[in-house]
């Protein structure tokens, strides 16, 4: 018999600590923290973001990492990831590790977390499944990455300004300043209204 806190890793915790730091360190990047501060914030949402079950290895966790055990058995070790509750905030801050948030009702892009490791190093394919449950997909170069927003594709790719840009199914472009969408097209994509086909974000090198 065991109860949660005595011989057990509680992930869920783990993952809420892990967006206290990431809502912290976009705060100090907001109001303009020094250079250290951030630095810091940085650091220790890395290392809070290490300490999660699936950067760990059968022998450390005690248990095939990403199995959803529910309880710890007694007699043995750590074997409580509290996965259901995890996942909230794995959505969370997945999300602001790639940049994206809603402010007002908008889709905002701002990856302050984002890392060398997430771009593409060769050309690839993105696939994945429209609102109209269609499977699609998308040619990437090298130096880019991809992932979808309410099934709409989200394609970053690498250049001199931050400059976000809604291409829309009738053909037409809209360009969204300071990487803000507007209230209407953010509607349209929460709502999945397929009038918004793809996002395409450029960023600063």
């Amino acid at each position: 018999f065991a109860f949660e806190g005595l011989g057990s890793i509680y992930w869920h915790m783990v993952s809420k600590l892990l967006l206290a730091v990431q809502e912290n360190f976009e705060r100090a990047v907001a109001e303009g923290a020094d250079a250290a501060t951030v630095a810091a914030l940085a650091a220790s949402y890395e290392d809070v973001r290490a300490g999660l079950g699936y950067c760990k290895s059968p022998e450390v966790y005690g248990a095939f990492p990403t199995d959803p055990y529910s309880h710890t058995p007694g007699g043995h070790g750590a074997r409580q990831p509290g996965m259901t509750g995890q996942v909230k905030e794995e959505i969370l801050t997945r999300l602001g590790e790639l940049g994206l948030r809603v402010d007002d009702g908008r889709i905002a892009i701002r990856p302050v977390l984002l890392r060398a490791t997430e771009w593409t190093t060769t050309p690839g394919t993105f696939a994945y499944t429209d609102v109209a449950g269609r499977p699609r997909s998308i040619d990437l170069p090298a130096g880019s990455l991809a992932f979808t927003f309410c099934q709409v594709p989200v394609v970053y790719r690498r250049g001199e300004e931050l400059d976000l840009v809604a291409h829309l199914t009738d053909g037409t472009e809209v360009h969204a300043r300071a990487g803000l969408l507007d209230k209407d097209l953010s509607t349209e994509i929460f709502h999945r209204t397929a009038r918004v086909e793809t996002l395409t974000v450029t960023l600063p090198t």
